[in-house]
């Protein structure tokens, strides 16, 4: 008989450990040689991660043969599912010519040439293997170019593993300082010294508080970076008046504007300024770009990515990298990038309006104090009785509840984020939609989380 909540309830975590026996087995042989037993840290859940066998569009199989709906698409990057057609077989072709070259090829110019066509305001660009290179370049560009030293990030925003960004990522309540004025908050140790006064922490969505402070600082500002749409807060949108306030301010004092669209390209053809209709300086795209092979792309002002010219002189700001620009994943990204027209945009769009709105019905319909966020295709589940318009709300959200959801749906055969967040992808339509309210609705009908204050390492 499975272990039991204090409600009377199959404990979540117990049906996991029941169902997963082949997965723990790989987990116990995993941490005999990797820390934590990965080498990805945004996997690992209590009691131990589901270990994947196999993928075919909407669909994964994990090693006890279990078959689950994909919400995840990898962190949002298999915008058209796994083992896509045309992505395979575009890789499958560029592998008979080679993987990497000690020189440029044409299907670099194809990429950038589609990426420039869809993207206007990326001028000029550079290819790198993730986005957190391509974050980390943008910001150096936005140095050299500007001779200021401090950049801005909002608040819960995620640009990658460097240690500026680092920063106030998730800060903890207790330290993170008042609305107005965000303390700058590590995010992990070992950041280099000095690192915490290089960046200007924003809140997002507060229009006013976020000018008044970019204002005070403008003189030793770079850049501000944001993401439209906030990936690892949980698929926060901005709001246009925000993202508009951005443009205005920046431009006034001559600081460079980066969106980071690594998460929220797919919102549109020509990404999530296209959809907001603002031009940035600099963009940067990962994930989705690559068609599940590792890409990044950072570019934008021609005056600013200039810097990266080598013709004329050394570089003023060099960019190395053995694998970048590797016609492997170049191949993948142009596949990918030719199949996310403007009918697949919108295809996805309604299909994520449909289930961030079935969701939300669910909650209500159960009296759970929970929000579901998100735009177009993506979608974010929040256990808060507050409107979530930035990581401030989401700090007050309950992670046990989340994360007994989170196991319900994996016993049910659907794969979120373990963070609440999920995207729709083109190899799905709305028949998964349904099947995966259908699913939820199993778990909320099993388990009271109005009641049930499970916590993350509870089982």
């Amino acid at each position: 008989m499975p272990l039991t909540s204090h409600g009377g309830y199959p404990s979540e975590a117990a049906r996991y450990r029941e169902r997963t026996p082949r997965s723990a087995a790989l987990m116990a042989e995993a941490v005999r040689h990797l820390p934590g037993g990965d080498t990805r840290s945004t996997l690992f859940y209590p009691p131990y991660p589901l270990f994947i066998k196999h993928g075919e569009g909407c669909w994964l199989t994990d090693v006890d043969g279990h078959r689950l709906l994909d919400l995840s698409s990898n962190h949002t990057a298999l915008v058209h599912g796994n083992r896509n057609p045309g992505v395979l077989a575009a890789v499958a072709d560029q592998l008979t010519h080679g993987s990497c070259f000690p020189g440029p090829s044409a299907t670099q110019v194809e990429l950038a040439g589609l990426i420039h066509g869809r993207i206007p305001s990326v001028e000029r660009l550079r290819f790198t293997n993730s986005g957190t290179e391509a974050t980390l370049n943008a910001v150096r560009a936005a140095r050299a170019f500007t001779g200021r030293g401090r950049f801005a990030k909002m608040e819960g925003g995620y640009h990658g593993s460097q240690d500026p960004m680092m920063v106030s990522t998730h800060p903890d309540p207790a330290a993170a300082g008042p609305l107005d004025c965000p303390r700058a908050v590590p995010s992990s140790l070992g950041l280099a010294p000095g690192t915490l006064e290089e960046v200007l922490v924003l809140p997002f969505n507060a229009v006013a508080e976020t000018r008044a402070l970019i204002e005070a600082h403008a003189d030793g500002l770079a850049a501000v970076i944001v993401e439209p749409v906030q990936g690892s807060a949980g698929m926060i949108p901005a709001e246009p008046a925000f993202l508009a306030m951005l443009r205005e301010v920046t431009a006034a004092h001559g600081i460079l504007l980066i969106f980071d669209e690594v998460v929220c390209f797919r919102l549109a053809p020509g990404g999530a300024q296209a959809w907001y209709g603002i031009r940035p300086d600099l963009t940067c795209l990962g994930k989705m770009i690559g068609g599940g092979f590792p890409l990044g792309v950072f570019g934008g002002r021609a005056d600013v990515m200039a810097q990266f010219d080598p013709r004329e002189q050394v570089p003023r700001v060099p960019h190395p990298g053995s694998l970048n620009a590797n016609p492997v994943s170049l191949r993948a990204g142009i596949s990918a990038l030719e199949q996310l027209d403007a009918g697949a945009c919108d295809r996805i769009n309604r299909l994520g309006e449909r289930l961030r709105a079935g969701l939300q019905s669910l909650f209500d319909a159960h009296r759970l104090s929970a929000r579901v966020t998100g735009a177009g295709s993506l979608f974010g589940i929040h256990f808060t009785g507050a409107p979530v318009r930035s990581y401030r709300e989401v700090m007050g959200a309950d992670p046990g509840r989340r994360h007994t959801l989170f196991l319900g749906l994996l016993n049910e055969g659907v794969m979120l984020d373990p963070r609440g967040a999920g995207c729709v992808s083109t190899a799905m339509g709305e028949t998964e939609v349904e099947r995966f309210l259908a699913a939820t609705r199993r778990v909320l009908e099993r388990i009271d989380l109005r009641q049930e204050p499970v916590g993350p390492g509870r089982s």
